[in-house]
Parts: C-alpha cells; sequence; structure tokens
C-alpha cells in the first residue's frame, strides 16, 4: 500500500488495517440519567439547535476531545480511544490515538499521533516501514468513509458538519455530563444531504462518505449544554468490508472549551512516501 494513495475499495479502511479492528464508546464519568425535562424547561427549537452545532462549534475557538470507536471484528468487540485538542476556528485537531492489543493479548500498539484537517489526515507511527520522524498523509477525500471512521477516530467537527441534516429528533432529557447540564436529543442523519449543506470545507469529504457507507442514514445522539454547544455526540455507522456489513459506534466528547490548541501541520520534506507495511 502506497502511503499517499489510498485506493477506495482497496483501503478496506485504514482503521480496520492499522488495528485489525475498530472501535468505540467514550467513557463518560460524571455523567447521570436522564432526568426527564419538562416542556418548560427544554431549550426552545430543538432540530434546529442540533443543525446548528457544527456553527456553535466554530465560534466556540477550541476544546479539549475525547473519541472512541467500537466495532465487532471477529466476534469480539473491540475499542479505538483518543484524546487530545480541536481548534475550530483554524479547523484542525490534534489526538493520540489508542489502538486494543492484538487478539491474542500478546502485544500493545505504539499510539498513533493523528492530525486532522478537514482534506487530510496525518499520522505518525501509522504502519510497519515509516520511519519514526515520518508522517503518513491520507487524502480524506478519496477515503470510502471520507475519514468519518478510516482513523480510529471520527473529526470532531466533521461529526457535527453530519448534524446539518439532523430529521426526525426528538428531546430524550436532560442530564449531567461530567458537571455540565446538557440536553439530550436523538435522532437520524443523512450521510447525503449533510454533504449538501454542509461548510465547504467538509463537503468533500462527505461526499467521498456519501459513495462509501452501506447505509447513508446514521442514527445519533447529541448532547447540548446551555450554549448550543455540542457536548458530546454518538454516530452508528454501517459500511461494506469484504461484503459483510460492519457496525460502528462512534462517540465524541467535548469539553474545556478555550483551552489553547495549538497545532501546526508537517511540512512536506515530512510525508512520508513509501509503502507501508501491515
Amino acid at each position: 500500500m502506497v502511503a499517499q494513495q489510498h485506493g477506495r475499495r482497496g483501503a478496506a479502511f485504514a482503521a480496520v488495517t492499522m488495528a485489525g479492528a475498530v472501535a468505540g464508546v467514550v467513557a463518560t464519568t460524571g455523567c447521570s440519567g436522564e432526568v426527564g425535562a419538562t416542556a418548560d424547561d427544554r431549550p426552545a427549537g430543538g432540530p434546529r439547535v442540533v443543525r446548528e452545532a457544527a456553527d456553535v462549534l466554530l465560534a466556540s475557538g477550541s476544546s479539549k476531545a475525547r473519541t472512541s470507536m467500537e466495532m465487532a471484528a471477529g466476534g469480539t468487540r473491540v475499542t479505538i480511544r483518543g484524546e487530545g485538542g480541536y481548534n475550530f476556528a483554524e479547523r484542525i485537531g490534534r489526538l493520540k490515538v489508542v489502538l486494543p492489543r492484538d487478539p491474542a493479548g500478546a502485544s500493545e500498539h505504539r499510539p498513533i499521533t493523528e492530525l486532522v484537517a478537514p482534506a487530510a489526515l496525518y499520522m505518525k507511527n501509522r504502519g510497519a516501514g515509516v520511519p519514526a520522524d515520518k508522517w503518513v498523509r491520507v487524502d480524506a477525500t478519496t477515503l470510502e468513509d471520507g475519514n468519518l471512521v478510516t482513523g480510529g477516530a471520527t473529526d470532531p467537527l466533521a461529526a457535527a458538519e453530519l448534524l446539518r441534516a439532523a430529521r426526525n429528533v426528538t428531546f430524550v432529557g436532560s442530564q449531567d455530563l461530567a458537571g455540565t447540564r446538557v440536553w439530550h436529543y436523538r435522532g437520524v442523519t443523512d450521510i447525503g444531504e449533510a454533504a449538501k449543506v454542509a461548510s465547504p470545507f467538509a463537503r468533500g469529504a462527505l461526499n467521498a462518505a456519501a459513495k462509501g457507507f452501506a447505509k447513508d442514514v446514521v442514527p445519533f445522539d447529541a448532547y447540548l449544554d446551555d450554549e448550543g454547544r455540542l457536548r458530546k455526540v454518538r454516530h452508528r455507522f454501517s459500511y461494506l468490508n469484504q461484503g459483510r456489513t460492519v457496525d460502528v459506534a462512534s462517540t465524541t466528547l467535548l469539553y474545556a472549551f478555550g483551552s489553547a490548541v495549538s497545532v501546526q501541520l508537517p511540512p512536506a520534506a515530512d510525508i512520508f512516501a513509501g509503502k507501508i507495511g501491515t
């Protein structure tokens, strides 16, 4: 496999090849159950505030982030977790992604450092044969999933952009999420429709995703705070891999808004252009 030429079916999603599986749900310590807010308590315009979540994030500056992805592979449910920060103003983030152990449990993988940007994914410690000081760059618009699951972590801003096409939105209740009151909404979104109304920087990747998933309709649970900021979102994707439909649950947790997050993309000289081992 050539580093900068991840084919569509040929890639079979890096999320699968780099770990043998992808994964799961973000732990939400401090999150209590729904408290059943009344109609008078809930924020006005529920569907609207969900669809505008990306705009609110873009205006919020930055935050810290935790991500997680869960899927079943070979009869075993595995989890990939990420942690870092996102600069929404510059539309770029940095995550350290931790892969699960080998199926036999014999060894641990080195964490992968990922830089997520609207059109590209940069990874360090991506695979065998890549020098320790080099990055692998993947064009998100050439990936079947538009990098919604490929890197083992959904780009937080892309996760919010998907909500622009939210429909059948229902209010579930209010709850405490790590000390912050949030409003829980549930619904579905459509990847193709989201691509049509997404911010210009996100359309290429979402258009690619609309062609690559087994189902365009994606169920979600979104949790927004009193200011309309997306604090947590969980999407349930389905994609085809070697003729089988694989279900992936991706969760993103955003907190510590306003934290300093500085991310610089690697220069061209630091991008690996050789072949990557599996």
